[in-house]
């Protein structure tokens, strides 16, 4: 399978590194230099490309994915920041007939965490005397906060913890509501990413912990997710990826 790199950063570069191990090749690579506003994607210059691999930025991500749509190419999205363009984007795609997988984590360990903890807030919201809370940390140069994978582990939360009804993303000064779900962000050096969903009670306190060693789980599951979407058309998350095997 062929592939293009839409931005060359560590993510970027790490998705290089181990795609051969995979037996794909890397045909293009775009970076903000060569692909101002997604200018850089032409058919031309995907013409030998099956799917497209975006990890630029909030800003330029909606144009890239407007750029690959209208050269016919599908595209993996490990951008985030860019959901508030979410429903017009998949119109787009779905009228241009391509394929897109967008997700805020690509871990496979991740996604696997993702279905923990869905089961574990289902059975402690049968407990009232159990409340949950979200923490989350990444280096200190991360341009999102908090990061896309605390808001889906946020909203997981609020789909089967039914007490909470609302995510409170800011620092609270006074007390919070008890329907509020407290989601905290810490940024410092280089830590690659670490997320804590905490269950607490007087009695005891679980608490479910998925920390990233380095980028290469994140690149693996990009590249997993491409080779996934080949051939296929419509919308689609690491949840539909994940249900499918």
């Amino acid at each position: 399978m062929n592939i293009a790199l839409i931005g060359y950063g560590k993510m970027g570069k790490e998705i290089e590194r181990i795609a051969a191990d995979r037996n794909i090749t890397v045909k293009r690579i775009f970076t903000e230099a060569d692909n101002q506003q997604g200018k850089g994607l032409t058919k031309q210059s995907l013409k030998d490309v099956d799917v497209c691999i975006d990890f630029s930025t909030p800003e330029a991500a909606p144009a890239n994915i407007a750029a690959a749509a209208a050269c016919g190419r599908n595209i993996v999205v490990g951008t985030t920041g860019w959901y508030g363009r979410m429903k017009e984007l998949e119109s787009l795609v779905r009228s241009k007939r391509i394929g897109l997988l967008h997700s805020p984590n690509f871990s496979l360990g991740m996604n696997v965490f993702f279905q923990l903890v869905n089961a574990a807030s289902k059975q402690f919201d049968k407990f009232e005397e159990y409340d949950v809370a979200i923490a989350e940390t990444h280096h200190r140069g991360k341009a999102d906060s908090p990061s896309g994978t605390a808001l889906s582990l946020g909203q997981m939360v609020l789909q089967s913890f039914h007490r909470k009804k609302e995510l409170l993303l800011e620092t609270s000064h006074k007390q919070i509501a008890k329907d509020q779900l407290h989601v905290t962000s810490t940024r410092i050096g280089m830590t690659v990413g670490k997320h804590t969903v905490l269950f607490d009670a007087e009695a005891d306190c679980i608490e479910l912990v998925h920390t990233a060693k380095n980028r290469s789980g994140f690149a693996l599951g990009a590249l997993v997710a491409a080779q996934w979407l080949k051939g296929k058309k419509g919308w689609y998350t690491m949840k539909d990826f994940m249900n499918s095997i």
